[in-house]
């Protein structure tokens, strides 16, 4: 078949366009690659060698309702966000905290859950966590991007007791510039809001309710 010298000219031109969306890379893959540390219970560790937590059966979760593999990728903080930024990773999903200098890098799945300011300890270590001096010598995590440490200083805390008004929104970040799979995401997440499975997740590894937007 011949094709005609304007034709030729055209063909070479509209490969620039055809840049593939995130959710094709995805399907194409029957993987969805979630990056996450396991070194902070209760939202992911490893238990008996077995990798558990919330954020681990959030990714599960969401997977399954994509309709692909739970590809779970575990690293540190250092690597986490670049590897998504950078598309090693398709998301992360690692009780991240909404910031504005996050937004300048990444798109995002809607809010999961907000969380306001309070300390989580576990019951059989039962403390009157009332005041900063209770913190000495102990080892404390938070959010990754916590706007709350963004801002100090420290505030004080008491057990399961919000200490201060304002919320962090737990969200999903990935590369920017996929609006389809951002569309494909949210909805998944929307069935498990709806179905309660997000509800009984957060009561199962936390013993409270999860602030949903």
């Amino acid at each position: 078949m011949r094709l005609l010298p304007g034709l030729m000219l055209l063909l070479p031109l509209a490969s620039p366009f055809a840049q593939a969306e995130l959710i094709d890379d995805i399907n194409d893959r029957g993987e969805l690659r979630i990056a996450l540390e396991a070194d902070m219970a209760p939202f992911s560790f490893k238990q008996d060698g077995r990798l558990t937590g919330f954020d681990v059966e959030l990714a599960e979760l969401l997977a399954q309702e994509l309709e692909v593999h739970s590809s779970i990728l575990v690293t540190d903080n250092a690597d986490l966000l670049s590897g998504v930024e950078s598309g090693k990773y398709d998301v992360a999903i690692n009780h991240v905290a909404l910031t504005q200098e996050l937004q300048d890098r990444f798109d995002f799945s809607e809010p999961y859950s907000h969380l306001p300011a309070q300390t989580i300890a576990r019951q059989e270590q039962p403390r009157s966590l009332n005041s900063l001096a209770m913190f000495q010598g102990q080892t404390l995590g938070v959010a990754q991007g916590n706007g709350f440490v963004e801002r100090g200083p420290l505030v004080t805390v008491a057990q399961k007791t919000p200490v201060t008004d304002e919320e962090v929104a737990l969200v999903i970040p990935f590369q920017k510039g996929n609006p389809a799979f951002q569309a494909s995401l949210d909805k998944a997440l929307q069935r498990i809001k709806a179905d309660g499975r997000l509800e009984a997740l957060s009561q199962k590894w936390f013993g409270m309710s999860a602030r949903q937007p």
